[in-house]
């Protein structure tokens, strides 16, 4: 639904009021943003959408206050005025108008929250700030629940409105044409900027809080509370989960921002006014949109428009008034109005009588020579269009049509932005990878990178990968040979029962000394102060709920605290260290890369989780395996043993305590990844070829044993060619660093 308008308020041609290149600019931009895997470069693009949000919000300085009153008082006139726009119409119009105006809401309504999906960052696991934006996102996806975010109970209302055709997965919807490109245009800017956090997080929170302010989206008030919907969790600003409401959680957290200096609340402000002044020029075009869907000739107009161009290859030899109707459609994708004038005089129409007409009885029935060329939808359409029309007597050719009612104009001038879509595209080069792995952990210690860092990750992967597949037997991964429908929870006890017997053999065993404990602990920091970064991919908003991905969500959840900093597993580990003596420079510092502390090796294992990471789809399998040998590794007996050791020597024993009764085989995180495996292999096809689940679980055994690949010659030259077999097929970009040392595979 591309509606275009001049000054006049007649529908004018498309190319004439969009401009060159502005057609599916933000659909194509919401596609490509929902991608959990996106890369989202710097540069002009981020001059480009700051440049649109200081426009967008000029003239409106008001404190959050004000700014949190103006919402929600719009929020309810906006929905008073759909409320009457619905008040023209009998019931079968309202219930069309609540399908427009739903799918004029998705593009937000199916994405509610996912904006908040990368605030939390490796290097900044430990943050109190990014802890309590956690909690509020953890809220939103429905943590450790299939199904249970927002976006997924909007799209249980598409289904009741048998609207959500192309819902599922989220880009998919960018295809639906029903949905003008207009209204995607802030989901898709937002969407856009949670992939570069590190820009626009202040902007982000305001934004939220502009969202939470204005609760129910305003379309939806047509719909009335008598559809069976959940409300609670449609309602931006309400509680799923028994606690604070989610906009006393954000004003908290903007408040935090606005604090900490003029800079950061100044984007808050501008990222709130930014977030209003949109929206409100979309649900001002939607209101104006439905009110002129009341004309049926309206709907009429734009399924010409919408079908228009397949139509046009046929019908070369159909004439209408004396011209072939294949130009006649041709014609309809610019400005269907005349050919409809045309249509209406036709012998294939009885005005006011749909019944009767040979349009909708006899070429679209099963024996007539458009059977299926309509959906059942385009039909009533057509229908309400043949009903609508004056009087049993055709006007004269004379006569001037009835002008179709066109929408409001656009919220904004949003030429600038058309060069986004390009920019998605070419990236922007930053001069190479990381030198070495020291650099590397520092770059990944943020969510955003150039396309060289996603190049030296992916090598870097694949070789690991080669590596852990080196050599692999059956000897060498505990796991089954093969996967079966018994699924791996009887495994899974088994394995328990070794580490509990492997427990009782080394009682009698000495400990390490008291340097060794340090000096391990030490050595293990890059590893631990990360913990649940191969998981971050999973904070991805379709992924943090759906079947395979909420426990994955879940876990990494609970490896930073639940938002609780007392909690925390990094923060915990550096009050074993402070007990120590050992004083680490923030995670996320440069500083902290280069600490001479650290050996070289210790970056190792660590890169390769943060790489991983990034790929939650590419490599499914790989990170399933690893997820469940990480959650299993210590349980029931490493765990236990490290415990003896740490309070031998006077240490808190919290932090391997906690793991140990979190990582659990029934109810834990073992469990968990156990589950998690299952529920994907279940869903393989159970044959042989790419894809299978004989293909894939040796994928997940890969993965298990790339916790602890062999280090060997032959195994690190297996690494090698690896790494390097990737960087062949991408071609003379993927340049690899000269020696092992630089790769650490």
């Amino acid at each position: 639904m591309h509606h275009d308008v001049t000054s006049g308020g007649t529908v004018a041609p498309a190319s004439s009021a969009r401009g060159v290149g502005f057609e599916h600019t933000y659909r194509r931009l919401y596609a490509h943003a929902a991608d959990p895997e996106a890369l989202v470069p710097g540069g002009t693009l981020v001059d480009l959408v700051r440049t649109e949000l200081l426009q967008a919000s000029v003239g409106t300085d008001q404190p959050l206050d004000n700014l949190i009153r103006m919402a929600a008082e719009w929020s309810s006139a906006a929905a008073d005025a759909y409320r009457a726009v619905g008040r023209l119409t009998d019931a079968e119009g309202r219930r069309l108008l609540v399908r427009r105006a739903a799918l004029g809401w998705a593009p937000l309504g199916l994405a509610s929250g996912a904006w908040l999906q990368w605030l939390t960052a490796p290097g900044t696991a430990d943050s109190t700030l990014s802890l309590r934006t956690l909690a509020l996102y953890a809220s939103d996806v429905g943590v450790g629940h299939p199904g249970s975010a927002r976006g997924s109970a909007y799209l249980g209302l598409l289904r009741r409105l048998r609207a959500s055709d192309n819902a599922v997965p989220l880009a998919r919807l960018a295809g639906d044409r029903r949905i003008a490109d207009m209204a995607f245009r802030l989901a898709a800017l937002l969407l856009l900027m949670s992939r570069r956090p590190d820009d626009f997080r202040d902007e982000l929170i305001g934004a939220d809080l502009c969202l939470r302010a204005v609760g129910v989206p305003p379309p939806l008030a047509l719909a009335g509370r008598e559809l069976n919907a959940d409300w609670a969790a449609i309602d931006y600003s309400a509680a799923t989960d028994g606690g604070l409401p989610p906009i006393d959680r954000c004003r908290a957290i903007a408040d935090t921002l606005v604090r900490s200096g003029p800079e950061s609340a100044a984007r808050v402000y501008t990222g709130f006014r930014w977030a209003l002044a949109t929206l409100k020029g979309q649900i001002d075009a939607l209101r104006e949109e439905l009110r002129a869907s009341l004309d049926p000739g309206f709907d009429m107009a734009e399924l010409m428009r919408r079908r228009a161009r397949e139509g046009s290859f046929y019908h070369r030899h159909v004439l209408l008034k004396d011209r072939p109707l294949s130009e006649w459609l041709k014609d309809c994708r610019d400005d269907p109005k005349p050919f409809l004038d045309v249509l209406a005089r036709s012998d294939l129409v009885r005005p006011g009588r749909s019944g009767a007409s040979p349009l909708v009885k006899g070429l679209v029935s099963e024996r007539g020579p458009m059977f299926r060329i309509f959906s059942p939808d385009d039909l009533s359409v057509i229908s309400r269009w043949i009903d609508a029309l004056p009087g049993t007597t055709k006007p004269r050719d004379s006569d001037a049509p009835t002008r179709t009612p066109a929408p409001a104009a656009r919220p904004s001038d949003p030429r600038p932005l058309v060069k986004l879509p390009g920019l998605l595209e070419t990236g922007v080069p930053s001069g190479g990878g990381p030198r070495d792995l020291r650099e590397a952990y520092h770059a990944l210690m943020v969510r955003t990178g150039s396309p060289e860092l996603n190049d030296w990750c992916l090598r870097y992967i694949r070789g690991w990968l080669a590596r852990a597949r080196h050599r692999m037997d059956s000897r060498s991964v505990p796991l089954p040979a093969r996967w079966t429908t018994e699924g791996l929870r009887p495994w899974l006890l088994a394995q328990h029962d070794r580490h509990g017997a492997y427990f009782e053999e080394s009682v009698n065993v000495p400990l390490p000394s008291r340097e060794a404990v340090v000096d391990d602990a030490v050595q293990t920091a890059p590893l631990t102060l990360i913990d649940g970064s191969w998981l971050q991919g999973f904070t991805d908003y379709e992924l943090a709920s759906s079947d395979i991905g909420h426990s994955l969500f879940a876990t990494y959840w609970d490896e930073l605290g639940n938002g609780d900093t007392n909690l925390n597993h990094p923060l915990i580990y550096r009050q074993v260290l402070k007990e120590m003596a050992v004083q680490l420079p923030p995670t996320d510092s440069p500083e902290f890369a280069r600490w001479p502390g650290f050996r070289y090796a210790s970056f190792e294992l660590p890169v390769y989780w943060l790489c991983i990471g990034r790929f939650p789809r590419t490599f499914l399998p790989e990170v399933l395996g690893l997820n469940l040998a990480m959650e299993l590794s210590g349980v029931g007996g490493a765990y236990r043993r490290a415990g003896l050791a740490l309070r031998e020597y006077g240490f808190s024993t919290r932090f391997v305590d906690i793991h140990n009764t979190i990582d659990n085989v029934a109810t834990g995180h073992s469990a968990w990844a156990a589950d998690a495996v299952d529920s994907f292999m279940t869903s393989l096809p159970d044959r042989a070829g790419p894809g299978s689940r004989a293909e894939t679980w040796e994928r997940v055994r890969v993965g298990y044993r790339s916790l602890n690949p062999p280090t060997g010659f032959m195994a690190r030259r297996a690494g090698r060619h690896g790494r390097l077999a990737g960087s062949r097929s991408r071609g003379p970009r993927a340049v690899v660093p000269g020696t092992e040392e630089h790769t650490g595979v």
